[in-house]
């Protein structure tokens, strides 16, 4: 009998920064039993996933081995870490567990898909464990952007893991728990085995800031402000949203929140028992009513989302309400790389208004919820830990992470997503590659990334597209002359003449030419005609569309 190995094995969030989902293993070589942390999602955008609504890590390899899966544990409630519970869980059915606010946002993602929410278990913070098979599992408070953050704690019969979830050293976050560095001094000095780390901020080389600190500046900005003030941030920061909500009371403005996403956090706050003394606020159809000066709306879309508030207001009225020269747009957030191009699209539209549009500053209005690189060493000499593996990060700051850890005197290994590792011995050594990539949720469907189905769209939308339709009758006649619709496509081509009557020109030369064997055979007359379209459309606007022919034949009856 093989000896049993503990495995550590990321599906989603080790190479890329969101979509974290990440699996520990413990027993014999092919018969380990499994636990899962994080079921994430990621965000499409419209350049390399046109349409989509979601992105998802592709579980397959974990759904062929759910009968070994003894738990899910989330470490948080953002969207990269839990957004796709509800959409995965199906394939996976096993218990879930996390603490008391994670847990209200969890059973609402599988309630949205229909899915029972009464396998969410809470579990409080450390003592309290859960025993899984191989696995002792607790939950370790960490101060992070949103309520009731944790590290988990993973003790096996090979050693303890300590897996850092997303967090900062904050002494003072405003809602939810500070940092407690003794805390983890003590898991320290009972022993860790391997820490995997959260590596987002590797790269920042200052001292992380305090989510308190922000409450100066914008008290003072919302103060200053001479019309209505407008501020977004991301839905799920609770602690934001309570600064935001405060500055808008202390200057006299009536407070309301714009977003579905950002009313359900802020009552999953209330609810669980987080969030406290939040100002009240005004719904829409009341702040149309009041002073622009005495208004303040604290709105979902700081990252450029089209259906969000904040794109709305860019384009005109949302909900009765709309921005006027005079106003002032705050982005109290970061903007994630890749969705600048939306961010600077709607600060553009706010500006054509006349409205004084704000960013970060530079810090002035926003702080990381992550851990700078100071704060990551601070922990590397607390825990101690044999090895480290660096996670929730792009390639660059998992390998800097490892290139740290290593100087710090720890054995440490870039892994990537699909990247087995044996962590039984001193050292991370790679066991196996798994196949792993992406699901699109598009629509309401779940899509392979390898089915092509966005593939084909970005073709059309690069393309354009023919629509060739071609009757021939009982002797394989062509039953007068084949027409074409374009789609995405100029109207004239170089030569100044319409191109769907090019097309069908071409393609009544080729007809009339074609011989008997082309003409009874649809394969190869489908073929024959998808040339004709592409050469033609080649010739006139310098595109190769995607074809689609539709013969019909009639019968000699």
């Amino acid at each position: 009998m093989k000896e049993p190995r503990l495995i550590y094995l990321p599906l989603g969030g080790a190479g890329e920064i969101g979509m974290n989902c990440y699996v520990y293993g413990y027993g014999p070589e092919g018969r380990e039993r499994l636990i899962v942390v994080d079921l994430g999602v990621t965000f499409p955008d419209m350049e390399t996933t046109p349409g989509v609504d979601l992105i998802l890590p592709d579980i397959s390899w974990l759904a062929a081995r759910a009968d070994r899966i003894d738990g899910i544990f989330l470490t948080h409630a953002h969207e990269d870490h839990v957004g796709a519970l509800g959409h995965l869980w199906p394939q996976l059915r096993a218990p879930v567990y996390c603490r008391r606010f994670t847990a209200a946002i969890a059973r609402l993602k599988l309630e949205d898909q229909g899915q029972p929410s009464n396998v969410v278990t809470v579990l409080e913070p450390r003592p309290e464990a859960v025993q899984l098979g191989p696995f002792r599992v607790q939950f370790v408070p960490v101060a992070h952007s949103i309520p009731e953050s944790s590290a988990l704690i993973i003790d096996t019969p090979a050693g303890r893991i300590l897996h850092s979830g997303d967090f900062k050293l904050d002494p003072a976050p405003v809602v939810g728990e500070a940092w407690d560095m003794a805390a983890f001094e003590e898991i320290g000095a009972e022993g860790v085995k391997l820490l995997t780390c959260d590596s987002t901020n590797v790269f920042n080389t200052h001292d992380g800031r305090s989510e308190s600190a922000l409450a100066t500046p914008l008290r003072e900005l919302v103060e200053a402000a001479p019309g209505m003030v407008v501020a977004t941030t991301f839905a799920s920061n609770v602690a934001r949203l309570k600064t935001l909500a405060e500055a808008g009371r202390a200057a006299g403005r009536s407070i309301c929140l714009l977003g579905r996403a950002m009313r359900r956090m802020v009552t999953a706050a209330q609810e669980t028992g987080v969030l406290f003394d939040f100002p009240g606020t005004v719904p829409p159809e009341q702040a149309v009513e009041i002073p622009r000066q005495n208004l303040m709306l604290i709105v979902t879309g700081s990252q450029g989302e089209r259906r969000a508030a904040t794109a709305q207001l860019s384009r005109g009225k949302y909900l009765g309400l709309e921005m006027k020269e005079g106003d002032t747009f705050l982005f109290s957030s970061k903007t994630i790389p890749g969705n600048e191009r939306g961010v600077i699209r709607i600060m553009n539209a706010f500006s054509e208004m006349g409205v004084e549009v704000i960013d970060d500053q530079g810090g002035r209005y926003h702080v990381s919820g992550h851990a700078n690189r100071p704060d990551l060493e601070r922990v590397h000499r607390a825990l101690k830990p044999a090895m480290l593996i660096p996670m929730h990060g792009e390639h660059r700051h998992l390998r800097a992470h490892a290139r740290l850890a290593e100087a710090g005197g720890m054995a440490a290994e870039v892994v990537t997503n699909g990247m087995m590792v044996d962590v039984t011995g001193p050292k991370p050594v790679v066991a196996e590659y798994i196949e792993t990539g992406r699901v699109y949720l598009d629509g309401t469907a779940l899509v392979g990334a390898m089915e092509g189905v966005i593939r084909d769209r970005l073709r059309l939308a690069l393309n354009g597209a023919v629509l060739v339709t071609l009757i021939l009758d009982e002797d394989d006649a062509p039953l007068g002359e084949a027409w074409a619709e374009i789609i995405g496509l100029p109207k004239r081509g170089k030569t100044g003449r319409v191109l769907a009557e090019v097309l069908e020109a071409d393609l009544a030369e080729f007809l009339e030419a074609a011989d008997a064997r082309t003409l009874r055979d649809d394969d190869r007359l489908d073929e024959a005609i998808r040339r004709v379209v592409r050469l033609a459309c080649v010739e006139e606007v310098g595109k190769k569309p995607e074809v689609t022919v539709v013969l019909s034949r009639l019968s000699e009856e």
